[in-house]
């Protein structure tokens, strides 16, 4: 029978927001949706308002918001006699750019269809830089065979590394020309979508007039030609033949839809391949950006873009005055993506070392050391992004640089609203981490060193973890099967896990990731410089050696309690049968017994057996029926403990290398000399047989139990936290006398 409006609206809502547990994550991103969202948001709806209007009314309404959206955008981002196709995903707009240049370069394209591609294999070049799976997608789209994509590689001697190699693009465009195919379509970028770098689209467009190929360029650095000032190498991206702009990300917009400009002068040919649409529903698409264009203004737009270009720069001098940060940008005086790693810089003498390791290419010493970085600067992107979320940092892969934390303020800060103090922000927490990542990676291979040289510890070397290190403790197995041995192995692990978190430490301890880790070990999360290695894997080994004697003790202790029963069971049984001999065969039968036990009374005593657990033997319980109380046996050996009993210094944690240990050292040693003192002083004279003490030795007798009082008093104040050098007064009088 169908539901009312407010039921529908209710389910709505629902879905929207969620359980209440999901309230505050999605409360926090709606919440930098203003106005200029709103009209965007309100466009969708008008659209659809609008598309019940009579036919006529319809078309002069949206020639009017299509012709005055291209206008706008044409003169704000510098693109003359352009025209603009919308469209919601943004790599269909270069979709169907490929099949413009498809029909403009077969004539008979249109009759023959794939035919004529067969015998003329058309090729498409995009950079090894681009976005993944763009050349696949372009193929499945256009019905391609994926030969007919080319990726050219980016420069490796000269330039930048995310640059497209022009020298050999025009060797690789020769090539195919020479084997029959036709160039048709280059792709190049204003930012790649990694490092955020600009291709050389002047000699790039040189190129495709050479050879006739349409240039087609996109990319985020494509939104500063909004801008007054424009750097030359973005600027030449206006003399393209299309480029593709993302204008909801720059400018904070929701729901507005991509547009690719593009010139051509054949209309039917952009018709033939869906550029324009005879539909007038279809031209709608731009009344979203319509109505958020003219909210905004054009001060509005610039204002955003500019605000972006700041957010970077102040990102980048920050970094410029930091140790062991190093950054990959284009342009040190304009870039509005700025990537940058943690990466430890080597002194002189290791320069020379490091680089003649690096001369051999699978060295796995290099290999190892950069996966470490990569886990490390994975670590450093996520620590960043959850510290300071506004800022809108993510991590990257990079094919030269690796693993690298990248910002790029014009896809996000129109979004998240960041401002110059969340740069801020983001500098100081970049700034508490990178002493802790330097001080990770020293002491890992310390780690490694001391772990290795210790008795029953096992290193576990992973790559993948960002921390100090992974280690188990072995587990010596008595000729039992793998599985009862693995069982043992993890039930150890998990209790040493456990005990190492109970410790007063500042370590994070945990099973690992969640996914791909080692079983039954320990990971060691980032520690700091003054944590003492040797303490700390002493503390894992004679933890892990408590639990395991604990472990057997409790096995042995089953087993001989068992065979305790059964002794006991054994010895009762005996002492029945004794019992019934000294009784009598008279006393067993039911009448007589009675009489016979009332006429002359048998008098035995009760005879029991008890188990001693610490001696591990069955004892009689004489005693105890004698006495009336339960003997204690002997004393249980203590329970097995760690030998560490290291002193530590008011408030200092475990695990923490004392910095005052030689203080300490020197004032229990001035006063264990004190105590000396006093009981050389204490000891009285020694005479011989029959020899009498006379008034010399009576007087010094005296003056010895002075001086002893003296150094008694003296040493009780330093116990009690007087000054050393009352100790040292007391020695000087000693010397004197």
């Amino acid at each position: 029978s169908g539901q009312d409006m407010v039921s529908i609206l209710q389910l709505v809502q629902n879905l929207m927001h969620g359980e209440e547990e999901e309230e505050t994550s999605q409360a926090y991103r709606l919440q930098n949706v203003g106005e200029q969202g709103h009209m965007a948001l309100l466009g969708h709806s008008l659209a659809a308002y609008i598309s019940v209007l009579d036919r006529e009314r319809l078309r002069k309404l949206t020639t009017r918001i299509l012709s005055d959206t291209t206008l706008w955008l044409c003169r704000l981002f510098r693109y003359e006699n352009g025209s603009a196709y919308y469209h919601e995903d943004d790599r269909e707009g270069l979709l169907k750019i490929c099949r413009l240049v498809i029909h403009t370069r077969y004539e008979d394209y249109t009759v023959e269809g794939f035919n004529v591609l067969y015998t003329k294999q058309p090729v498409i070049y995009i950079s090894s830089a681009a976005r993944t799976g763009l050349g696949q997608a372009l193929c499945n789209q256009l019905g391609l065979p994926l030969s007919c994509m080319c990726r050219v590689p980016c420069n490796t001697m000269f330039g930048s590394q995310h640059q497209m190699d022009v020298a050999l693009l025009d060797r690789l465009i020769k090539d195919d020309v020479e084997s029959g195919k036709l160039p048709l379509l280059l792709v190049a970028n204003a930012g790649t979508p990694g490092a955020g770098h600009t291709d050389k689209l002047g000699r790039l467009k040189e190129l495709c007039e050479q050879y006739n190929m349409w240039l087609h360029v996109e990319g985020v650095n494509l939104a500063t030609l909004a801008l007054g000032y424009v750097s030359s190498s973005v600027l030449a991206a206006t003399k393209c033949d299309s480029m593709t702009l993302t204008l909801g990300s720059w400018l904070g917009l929701p729901a507005v839809p991509a547009v690719t400009l593009y010139r051509h002068e054949d209309p039917s040919l952009s018709l033939a391949a869906g550029l324009t649409s005879s539909q007038p529903v279809e031209k709608l698409r731009a009344l979203p950006l319509w109505l958020s264009l003219q909210y905004l203004g054009h001060d509005g737009i610039v204002e955003r873009i500019k605000h972006a270009s700041q957010l970077s720069q102040r990102l980048l001098e920050n970094l410029k005055n930091l140790d062991f940060i190093r950054t990959s940008v284009e342009d040190e005086l304009s870039s509005p993506v700025v990537v940058f790693k943690f990466f430890r810089e080597y002194s002189n003498r290791d320069q020379t070392s490091h680089a003649t390791q690096a001369s051999t290419i699978q060295h796995p010493i290099i290999s190892n050391e950069r996966h470490i970085y990569d886990t490390f600067n994975q670590w450093l992107g996520e620590q960043l992004a959850q510290l300071v979320p506004a800022s809108g940092v993510d991590v990257v892969e990079l094919e030269d640089e690796g693993t690298c934390v990248r910002f790029s303020p014009l896809m996000t800060s129109a979004v998240l609203g960041t401002e110059i103090q969340d740069v801020d922000q983001l500098v100081d927490c970049l700034k508490m981490k990178i002493p802790v990542l330097t001080s990770t990676l020293q002491l890992r291979e310390e780690f490694e060193q001391e772990v290795r040289r210790t008795v029953g510890l096992l290193y576990i070397e992973d790559l993948s973890w960002p921390g100090l290190g992974v280690v188990r403790y072995n587990y010596h197995s008595d000729g039992k099967n793998d599985d009862k041995q693995e069982k043992e192995l993890e039930k150890i692990n998990t209790e040493l896990l456990k005990k190492l978190n109970e410790l007063e430490s500042d370590l994070t301890f945990s099973l690992g990731p969640e996914f791909g880790g080692q079983k039954n070990c320990v990971y060691i999360g980032m520690v700091t410089e003054d944590l003492d290695v040797s303490e700390l894997v002493e503390t894992i080994a004679a933890t892990g050696r408590e639990i395991e004697e604990n472990s057997r003790l409790l096995e042995n202790m089953t087993e001989v309690v068992r065979k305790g029963i059964q002794e006991a069971q054994l010895q009762l049984q005996k002492a029945n049968e004794e019992r019934l001999l000294e009784e009598g065969v008279l006393r067993q039968i039911p009448v007589v017994g009675s009489v016979l036990n009332w006429f002359s009374p048998f008098q035995a005593s009760p005879k029991g057996r008890t188990f001693n657990l610490t001696a591990g033997s069955l004892e009689s319980t004489e005693s105890t029926y004698v006495s009336k109380a339960q003997g204690t046996g002997t004393t249980p050996p203590p329970t097995p403990t760690s030998s560490l009993a290291k002193q530590r210094l008011p408030g200092q944690k475990i695990f923490k290398r004392s910095l005052r240990s030689s203080d300490a050292f020197s004032e229990t040693s001035s006063v264990s000399h004190c105590d000396d003192l006093e009981k050389a002083d204490q000891r009285p004279p020694t005479l011989s047989p029959g020899q009498e003490q006379g008034p010399l030795e009576t007087e010094k007798t005296e003056e010895q139990k002075e001086v002893a009082e003296e150094t008694k008093t003296d040493t009780e104040d330093i116990q009690n936290d007087k000054l050393p050098h009352d100790c040292m007064k007391v020695e000087e009088q000693e010397s004197q006398r």
